[in-house]
């Protein structure tokens, strides 16, 4: 368990198509059902902040990859790759220690990764938190 889950292919896929070819908003990831690998979960195009928000389940865990769009005074649009750890305080305690194992090695493969956070709940991966996160990079 130490050393976390493999990396399943379409992960890095799914997030280059994300990256490069803005094919989608958002990528979100799970462990599959024998905690062995990471897989893709769903991919989503949709522009709306709250349908993110809306597929991160209450009591699971996840990871997601954001495309956060925002505008910069004085410097117009921009784009951040943000990386969510979404572990709820109300998961099982089991399955937090297995993504926290699993987390490192899903972040080595996605390389381009602006901006990290980790959310526990819905008050940390609320819309403001996270542009207030992106503006300073952290």
């Amino acid at each position: 368990m130490s050393s976390g889950a493999a990396v399943n292919d379409r992960c890095v896929q799914e997030y280059q198509a994300l990256k490069s070819e803005k094919k989608h908003r958002y990528v979100l990831f799970n462990l599959n059902a024998d905690n062995t690998e990471i897989v893709v979960q769903k991919v989503s195009s949709s522009p709306e902040y709250d349908d993110f928000i809306a597929d991160l389940p209450e009591t699971e865990c996840r990871w997601a990859v954001y495309d956060f769009e925002f505008e910069k005074e004085g410097a117009g649009e921009r784009s951040k790759l943000v990386f969510v750890s979404w572990l709820p305080d109300t998961a099982k305690v089991k399955q937090k220690m297995l993504f926290t194992a699993s987390k490192e090695e899903l972040r080595r493969s996605l390389v381009g990764i602006a901006v990290e956070v980790d959310c526990s709940d819905s008050s940390e991966v609320a819309y403001d938190s996270l542009l207030d996160k992106v503006k300073r990079g952290h």
